[in-house]
């Protein structure tokens, strides 16, 4: 589940190995870069952490954060 403040959505995924990581990260990408809305994001072994928000917003939380999020989630 998807944390929200006002400033951003974070969540944390766990994965099996390094390259199960790595492929979901390369999938958000393409996600992202097609919404042209591009997520701030941690790698480490098998956990990545990603954190959105609207910087031509105000690095606030908007409905194409929500939006990419949703996104994100059927990628699992």
């Amino acid at each position: 589940m998807w944390k929200e403040t006002k400033e951003e959505l974070y969540k944390r995924f766990e994965f099996t190995n390094f390259i199960e990581a790595f492929s979901f990260m390369t999938r958000v990408g393409m996600v992202a870069e097609k919404m042209n809305h591009h997520p701030k994001w941690l790698n480490v072994y098998n956990t990545v952490e990603i954190w959105l928000s609207t910087h031509d917003a105000g690095n606030i939380v908007t409905e194409k954060d929500k939006i990419l999020a949703q996104h994100i989630d059927e990628l699992i």
